[in-house]
């Protein structure tokens, strides 16, 4: 039986990133893809559940797809309940212009809030990003970003098609992968875990003609943390990450301690 793919993003139904996963897994399968309308990232897996969402047909380079006039999550939601109507065998999500790397970017990606969505409903879920070394790169025009996808594209093949073959083993519900800016067939891949921070966070604050504050949040980019981490193979080693992921956010402790708190 023809194995059922769906594709996702969160950088918008006509960004170069989600043509090249397009065609990562075009030969694993049906594909579907059915994404945002228009760019959505830092949205985490946020839902739209106050205002109705619409569907419409688009081309994008003979590619047919679905945009959502909502979130990637609803794009999910819509693409498996609306348009395929079925459980797909695997959802990949990206590829994101952007690294999606640390504890800081895993909770506020569209890309991964889209591939956890997908893992809710026990679907084995990929998430992609590529490494920008300007961060001004996530805010450009993406219909028309120029990069070489040819080696992300050949992880994310080789790994979805074990994925549809196996499944994912046991306790994990997704894989993060984050492939560096200047990755080549040579490049080491890493099994990592997610680093604490990416993002030293900051607060601008300026004032519009009336005198009136208004703030900017930004923050410098990490380049290193500990030995192990997504963080240190991605940016200080140029390694290509690979992060399994879980749903289950529950700390690994001894009940008895939190119950020492009450």
């Amino acid at each position: 039986m023809t194995k059922q793919i769906l594709v996702t993003n969160d950088d918008g139904v006509y960004a170069a990133g989600i043509k090249a996963s397009y065609q990562s897994v075009r030969d694993l399968g049906h594909v579907t893809v059915v994404a945002p309308s228009m760019q959505k990232s830092g949205v985490g897996r946020s839902i739209s559940i106050f205002e109705p969402l619409r569907i419409n047909k688009a081309g994008v380079d003979g590619m047919k797809a679905f945009a959502v006039g909502g979130t990637p999550t609803d794009a999910v939601i819509l693409g498996i309940f609306s348009i395929m109507k079925q459980m797909p065998d695997l959802v990949v999500s990206g590829f994101n212009i952007g690294e999606n790397i640390s504890t800081d970017t895993v909770t506020t990606s569209g890309t991964i809030g889209a591939a956890l969505e997908a893992a809710s409903y026990g679907i084995p879920a990929i998430a992609a990003s590529i490494q920008v070394l300007d961060e001004g790169d996530k805010f450009d025009d993406l219909r028309s970003y120029e990069y070489d996808f040819k080696v992300g594209k050949k992880i994310v093949n080789s790994i979805a098609k074990k994925m549809l073959q196996n499944g994912l083993p046991p306790g994990v519900d997704l894989l993060n992968i984050n492939i560096p800016r200047h990755a080549t067939p040579d490049t080491d891949i890493q099994v990592t875990r997610l680093a604490r921070k990416i993002f030293r966070t900051s607060v601008q604050e300026r004032h519009d003609p009336r005198g009136r504050p208004y703030y900017w949040i930004d923050g410098d980019l990490i380049h290193d943390a500990e030995e192990g981490t997504d963080v240190h193979a991605v940016m200080k080693c140029g390694h290509i990450s690979v992060t399994p992921l879980t749903l289950d956010s529950t700390a690994r402790v001894d009940f008895k301690i939190i119950e020492d708190l009450f």
